[in-house]
């Protein structure tokens, strides 16, 4: 029987494998942004979800590379928006 172990913010790690899995959904940081009136910045959307900004970083570039969300950067900051927001 494998059982979990939380040893990284936002991920858990299988003990019999070793192998990291994630415990966000990508649901989770879109909801967020949604919530967020749509737009919002990575320490807004990790606050929202509770993780480390480095994780919400993280996920919303690789949910980026899926065409979900769109990242622009404002001033020193970088704003993510829901794709759907865009059309």
């Amino acid at each position: 029987m494998s059982s979990k172990v939380r040893t990284v913010p936002g991920k858990d790690r299988d003990e019999e494998s070793g192998e990291y899995t994630t415990s966000y959904a990508d649901s989770d940081f879109l909801a967020a942004i949604s919530k967020l009136d749509g737009m919002a910045g990575t320490s807004e959307i990790a606050q929202e979800v509770g993780c480390t900004r480095r994780t919400a970083y993280t996920r919303l570039s690789s949910i980026e590379e899926k065409g979900d969300v769109r990242s622009r950067q404002v001033g020193n900051s970088l704003v993510w928006i829901v794709a759907d927001n865009l059309e």
